[in-house]
């Protein structure tokens, strides 16, 4: 029924039918939902005695296959691309992989060109308003992942929930977190501004932000406290999504993706000034998004 609408409304108003590719987008993700789930059922009814690194690669490989076909049914749906500078840095673990985040559809993104293709399992710092994604919450909470609660009372809690992921890290093993802590807008960014006015020299970098947040310190500075390796995932293109009225409008149709990543050896990152340092990275981030938007 909804289909049938959206192709009728796009007859009349854009022949590049972004309505009918959004519905299906959404049935897509329906029926990822519904396969999850049944996959999830089977995996506890055949597995749940197995040894725990058994029980943790079912789960594992049912989260590579549902990744995979969103990121892969997103590309083909919109007609999008994807163009990858650096895919190998993150071939092997143990590392910290600081994301930008734009959107709720970049949330794929690194499980597609980093997790799925190099076996390797991310352990993610995730808002817990995502448990209300049926999948998540089951197979997400059987994993090894941290699901916070932004603006929390406890912070403390919470960040040694973050740190606790770094533990037993292995090659295949990676901790992912999205330093800005929400998606981009330009309203949030004149507010994370503000907040930094005690703060002269982030101030100072922050400043010059056009298409990133200032990174929140609690979680990335406590991370970088282990002693790994810092992979950074930059992207532009997923801009069109970042509200769903711009989805709605077909923003995405025929995008190319543009992404980068960047590794960082632990030897070359600073004892001190780690906050500094970040926002110097954040800064590269920034530019290098402005010369592919």
């Amino acid at each position: 029924m909804w289909l049938s609408l959206a192709a009728i409304v796009d007859g009349v108003t854009d022949r590049r039918l972004p309505r009918v590719r959004a519905v299906a987008f959404f049935a897509l993700y329906r029926g990822c939902e519904l396969v999850g789930i049944t996959a999830a059922v089977w995996i506890w009814l055949w597995r749940r005695k197995a040894p725990p690194a058994a029980w943790r690669d079912s789960n594992a490989s049912l989260q590579r296959r549902w990744t995979s076909a969103l990121m892969g049914g997103a590309l083909w749906t919109f007609g999008m691309r994807v163009s990858v500078e650096g895919a190998d840095v993150a071939a092997r673990g143990p590392f910290l992989l600081f994301v930008r985040h734009s959107s709720t559809a970049d949330t794929v993104l690194a499980a597609a060109l980093v997790a799925n293709p190099h076996r390797v399992l991310l352990r993610y710092v995730l808002k817990r308003e995502l448990l209300w994604d049926p999948c998540l919450d089951i197979v997400g909470q059987r994993l090894p992942n941290a699901f916070v609660h932004r603006g929390g009372k406890n912070r403390g809690a919470e960040v040694a929930a973050v740190v606790a992921l770094t533990d037993d890290l292995g090659p295949t093993d990676g901790v992912l977190i999205y330093p800005e802590g929400t998606r981009f807008s330009l309203s949030k960014l004149v507010r994370a501004r503000e907040m930094l006015a005690e703060h002269p020299e982030l101030a100072e970098l922050a400043a010059g932000f056009r298409h990133v947040l200032p990174p929140r310190l609690g979680g990335s500075l406590a991370l970088l406290e282990r002693g790994l390796d810092v992979v950074f995932l930059d992207h532009s293109g997923f801009e069109g999504s970042a509200s769903f009225g711009a989805f709605w409008r077909g923003n995405l149709i025929g995008k190319t993706i543009a992404v980068r990543l960047r590794r960082v050896p632990v030897a070359e990152i600073p004892k001190r000034g780690r906050d500094l340092w970040l926002f110097q990275q954040w800064r590269e981030t920034d530019a290098w998004v402005e010369a592919h938007t």
